[in-house]
C-alpha cells in the first residue's frame, strides 16, 4: 500500500471525524483522482515537443499519458482542429497517493523561493489545482535530457463539495499552504 493511503485510513480519518463532528466514515471527504495536465503551445511549430512532453509526463506519473488534441479551430493562433496540442494522465488508487506523497514531500520543496501553496485555488466544488512552472521539480526526470522546460496543471479531486473540508484534509496530507 501507498504510504500516504495508509496514513490516511491510520491517522487523517480520526482526525477529520473529529473536526468535522462526523461519526459516519464514508461521509468524510477523501481523494477521488489527480489529474495531471501538460498544454504544449510549442506544438504547433515543432512536432517533437509533444512526444517528449509526454514521455517526461509518462516518468513523473507512472502510467502512459493520453495526447490531447485541440476540438476547435483558432485562427488567431494558428490552430486547426485535430491537431495535437497537449496531454494528461488521470491518477486513482495507489498511483494517485504515491504520485501526491512524492508532489508533497520530494517536488514542491524543490521549487526556489517556495513558500507554500496558494490556499485559495479552489474552484467552489472541493476540488483543488496547483501549476507548476516546470518539470524539473520531479526527481524522475532527467535534467540532461530535457530540451526545454514544461509546466503542467495539476488538479486534486476530492469526494467533498466543500472547500474548506477540502483544504482541511490535503492539509492533513501534508500539503504546504502558505499563510493568506
Amino acid at each position: 500500500m501507498a504510504r500516504l493511503h495508509d496514513q490516511y485510513t491510520a491517522e487523517i480519518v480520526p482526525a477529520l471525524a473529529q473536526k468535522l463532528g462526523r461519526t459516519n466514515k464514508l461521509s468524510l471527504p477523501r481523494l477521488q483522482k489527480i489529474v495531471i495536465n501538460m498544454g504544449v503551445g510549442k506544438a504547433l511549430q515543432d512536432k517533437n515537443r509533444i512526444e517528449q512532453a509526454a514521455d517526461n509526463l509518462a516518468m513523473i506519473a507512472g502510467q502512459k499519458p493520453q495526447v490531447m488534441k485541440a476540438k476547435v479551430s483558432i485562427s488567431q493562433f494558428r490552430l486547426r482542429e485535430g491537431q495535437e496540442i497537449g496531454c494528461r494522465v488521470t491518477l486513482r488508487g495507489k498511483r494517485m497517493y504515491e504520485f501526491l506523497d512524492r508532489l508533497i514531500h520530494v517536488a514542491l520543496p524543490r521549487i526556489r523561493d517556495f513558500r507554500g501553496v496558494n490556499p485559495k485555488s479552489f474552484d467552489g466544488n472541493g476540488n483543488y489545482t496547483l501549476g507548476v512552472g516546470e518539470q524539473l521539480i520531479f526527481p524522475e526526470v532527467d535534467p540532461d535530457k530535457v530540451t526545454f522546460t514544461q509546466g503542467m496543471d495539476i488538479t486534486i479531486v476530492t469526494s467533498t463539495r466543500a472547500d474548506d473540508e477540502a483544504r482541511e484534509l490535503l492539509r492533513l496530507f501534508g500539503m504546504p499552504f502558505r499563510d493568506a
